[in-house]
């Protein structure tokens, strides 16, 4: 494997391992103190809503 190649899979490698780790944190997290209050909790509309700005500030406009 070429050194570029083999940079990207270790990358690539660590950004997994660090998704699953927070995951695996979130699941803890449920498991010790149970579910947050639906009055705590942000609809997931909402998050759509702010990702998809998000996403759209990132790309610039197609005239």
């Amino acid at each position: 494997m070429e050194p570029a190649a083999a940079d990207a899979v270790r990358a690539y490698a660590a950004r997994t391992r660090a998704d699953a780790d927070r995951f695996a944190s979130a699941l803890e997290d449920i498991a010790a103190n149970g579910l947050p209050a639906v009055k705590e909790c942000t609809p997931w509309e909402e998050l759509r809503e702010a990702h998809l700005a998000r996403l759209a500030a990132q790309r610039p406009a197609v005239s």
